[in-house]
């Protein structure tokens, strides 16, 4: 059993007694003769239940309770006395006890009540472990899932956290790249420290420069004082490059001798600067297949890829599907004062069919919207996107064949096109709806030939 029991009174027979009846039980017991000898006791060790005495001299019952409830408010405490009293057992209760024994004990009823309180602090600890473990598991800010594939990222992610080991994170758009980034900064050592986030694609690469290194007054024109850059914000924290693939070839060799020898110099400076940061990197793209092409630094890749963690994509973690949509509506009715109550059946179907292929931002994205245009007490599937429209079938009942075939980059070029025309041609509307950076959008516009619209 090896629960361990402190015995507070000042009566020393009485103390004897029930030691004896406890350690019969099969307890393990230590005694107190006051409330002072027993808040130095409760601090010095562990027990699991206090038989407190309400009536002693010096510090009374009532106030050690009070001093052990504040200070260990999950430790169980039966109250005793020889002055029963209703008004007595209430402030015994509302000062946190547990229960309360009446003077002479009958000892099958202490027994009993002792038993009681026990399990009922066992089921406490071990449902507060449980909360623990899940919101370890699956709460790392916000993150929600309960997949094999997220129980592995979650794995992944607590085993690569305590260290200071960089991690390039691979996925697709719209998995949550930069919310696996923080949480892995906030379950580090570095966590009080600084994390800063900069998203390389979305600025011009001498402009990324001057964030990531600083400048010094004069470099350039309208350098007008000297500017930290977000290496040296991020001194003794982390730093986030979203989007690293999308990086010039001359920064990316200024982030190699940053990994490599943890210093620089600000543009127009000849000072050296040194750090202590922790990099956490990330891409949607193939940065393989970006080195045959020549648009990335081999060497860079490989001190980026110390340790990777490949987020799933949506459609490859199902389970969590209805998990997340469920999760986003409670935040959009909330955000909205809708309290819509939940999904017709063929919402869910649909969703459990769909591909996804914006992932979770594509389902957050959803959810938002259907709560804001939703009229009925439900979200049906009038209120989902044209998307989610299910294609036409012939009478036989098999899926409509496609009138040519056609490749990913066709069907990648076709949605291009669609969101720019849904959006009036605004290139920053259409590249946050596809859950990419303006300037990918950009390239690929280019690449298909449409970069005219």
């Amino acid at each position: 059993m090896n629960e361990k029991i402190l015995i507070v009174d000042d009566d020393k027979s009485h103390r004897q007694m029930l030691n004896a009846v406890l350690n019969d039980a099969g307890y393990s017991v230590k005694q107190a003769e006051n409330g002072l000898k027993a808040i130095e006791l409760v601090e010095s060790e562990t027990f699991d239940l206090v038989l407190l005495d309400i009536r002693m001299e010096g510090l009374d019952g009532i106030s050690a309770l009070k001093e052990i409830k504040d200070r260990y408010p999950n430790l169980a405490v039966i109250m005793m006395t020889a002055y029963s009293s209703v008004s007595t057992a209430v402030n015994a209760l509302k000062s946190g006890a547990y229960d309360y024994l009446t003077k002479p004990l009958d000892i099958e009823e202490l027994k009993l009540l002792v038993k009681k309180a026990l399990s009922h602090r066992r089921l406490e600890m071990e449902n507060r472990l449980l909360k623990e473990r899940l919101d370890n598991r699956y709460g790392y800010d916000r993150i929600i899932g309960t997949s094999p594939a997220m129980q592995k990222l979650f794995e992944t992610i607590s085993l690569v956290s305590p260290t200071d080991a960089t991690v390039l994170l691979l996925g697709e758009s719209g998995t949550g790249k930069e919310m696996i980034a923080n949480a892995i900064h906030q379950n580090s050592d570095r966590k009080d420290k600084p994390f800063i986030k900069v998203n390389c694609a979305a600025l011009p690469e001498t402009l990324l420069e001057s964030e990531l290194f600083g400048h010094e007054k004069g470099a350039f024109t309208g350098a007008t004082a000297s500017k930290q850059g977000r290496f040296q914000l991020a001194h003794k924290g982390s730093i986030f490059l979203d989007e690293i693939g999308e990086m010039a070839p001359m920064t990316q060799a200024k982030i190699l001798r940053v990994l490599q020898e943890r210093e620089f110099e600000p543009i127009g400076g000849a000072r050296t600067v040194k750090i202590d940061t922790r990099v956490i990197a990330a891409t949607n793209i193939d940065l393989e297949e970006a080195i045959q092409a020549g648009r990335f630094r081999e060497d860079l890749y490989y001190r980026l890829n110390v340790v990777t963690v490949q987020i799933p994509p949506l459609k490859d973690r199902k389970e969590d599907i209805l998990l997340l949509a469920n999760f986003f509506l409670d935040r959009f009715n909330k955000k909205n004062q809708r309290m819509l109550k939940g999904f017709a059946p063929k919402v869910k179907e649909l969703f459990m069919n769909y591909a996804w292929p914006g992932n979770v931002r594509e389902l957050e994205n959803t959810i938002e919207r259907a709560v804001i245009l939703s009229r009925d007490d439900v979200i049906t599937p009038d209120d989902l996107p044209d998307a989610f429209d299910p294609p036409s079938r012939p009478p036989d009942g098999r899926p409509a064949p496609l009138s040519e075939p056609r490749t990913l980059k066709d069907v990648e070029r076709e949605m291009i096109l669609r969101t720019l025309e849904e959006t009036s041609g605004n290139r920053t509307h259409a590249a946050k709806i596809l859950g990419v950076s303006r300037r990918t959008l950009q390239l690929k516009l280019k690449d298909y030939d449409i970069s005219n619209l």
